[in-house]
């Protein structure tokens, strides 16, 4: 019995291991086919500024290199400019160089072609490597502007959570969410909100960022007797936290936090499993005052974070005073998502 348990745990063994080399195989693979694709771009700025030639150059290009690689889409007219383009944006920057090698060709291109700032570029490329986002997940981030919606979020998660957790959980929660799919009018109460988010959940939770699983909503918590209800109880795949959301259509008030953090006690005493980690609070209102919200959290325990929501998916112009200089940004980047590897 011994040997076959033996046996078993070391076919398991192999098993990973063998999954471990491909994974390294093909990050390997696609530096590689990165680098040729920088190379052939730069070939091309190269002979274009040698020679005086013209954009019919990369049409031509394209059609010798089909005729030797037949059906290999990657040596089109359109992505032949691709890597023109991706070598010209990258070519005085190492550090996106050694990035962009670390995350696929197209999203590579997503991201350069929808992404003007290079700090953009750098937080979507650095979330892709260390969030594993599909390409669509990518695209989601991007139009629902998860770049700027995180430089300006609130939360309390650096004093509350353990540090491995907290540049994880700050990037779960945005500072605005958009709710266009819910199709509500601008004057709507908190039940006709809770309501709508029940009938499509699953696009509420793409939304809230992809990796929320929904457990219920009007959760009940019973204490000394009593009971009380959260408006809807989340779980964190990648945090391994239960998530507690509290919806409401004013503007925030100091005492929404107070509650939250009541009711995220309550869940770690009561519902939280041993394994899990600590339960995280998200309030979502229609507005709040950025003063009165650091303050509210200012001395809670729980790990809380305010957030807004929209109608629409327009970001709102306030946005651009509310976000950090290039220097405070370029420091969040190395402190959320650690050093180049």
């Amino acid at each position: 019995m011994n040997n076959i348990v033996e046996f078993s745990d070391f076919v398991i063994e192999i098993k990973t291991l063998i999954k471990k080399h491909q994974y390294n195989a093909l990050k390997a693979v696609n530096k590689e086919l990165i680098e040729l694709y920088r190379n052939i771009g730069k070939l091309i700025t190269q002979k274009q500024d040698e020679y005086g030639w013209g954009k019919s150059v990369v049409k031509e290009l394209s059609k010798e290199l089909q005729k030797e690689y037949s059906g290999k889409s990657g040596f089109s007219t359109r992505n032949l400019w691709y890597m023109q383009n991706f070598y010209e944006v990258y070519k005085d920057n190492e550090k996106m160089q050694t990035l962009s090698a670390q995350i696929s060709w197209s999203a590579n291109i997503a991201i350069i072609s929808k992404c003007k700032d290079m700090l953009e570029r750098e937080f979507y490329i650095r979330s892709v490597i260390k969030f594993g986002w599909s390409y669509r997940a990518l695209i989601n981030h991007i139009e629902n502007n998860s770049y700027e919606k995180f430089l300006a979020n609130q939360t309390n998660f650096d004093k509350t959570l353990p540090k491995e957790l907290s540049s994880t959980a700050k990037l779960s929660v945005k500072d605005e969410y958009t709710f266009d799919f819910l199709e509500l009018d601008e004057e709507h109460s908190e039940k006709e909100l809770e309501e709508s988010i029940l009938k499509k959940v699953r696009n509420f939770l793409i939304e809230m960022g992809g990796e929320f699983a929904f457990i219920g909503n009007q959760y009940k918590l019973e204490v000394g007797g009593e009971e009380f209800f959260i408006d809807l109880l989340l779980y964190h795949r990648r945090l391994k936290s239960l998530v507690a959301i509290e919806l409401k259509i004013g503007k925030f008030k100091p005492e929404y936090a107070g509650k939250m953090n009541f009711y995220l006690s309550v869940l770690n005493d009561k519902v939280k499993l041993p394994d899990e980690n600590p339960s995280i609070g998200i309030i979502i209102c229609k507005d709040k005052n950025n003063t009165i919200v650091e303050y509210a959290l200012k001395d809670m325990t729980k790990p809380i974070g305010i957030s807004t929501y929209t109608l629409t998916k327009e970001l709102p112009k306030e946005y651009q005073d509310k976000l950090p200089n290039q220097n405070d940004i370029q420091k969040l980047l190395v402190e959320y998502f650690g050093d180049i590897k």
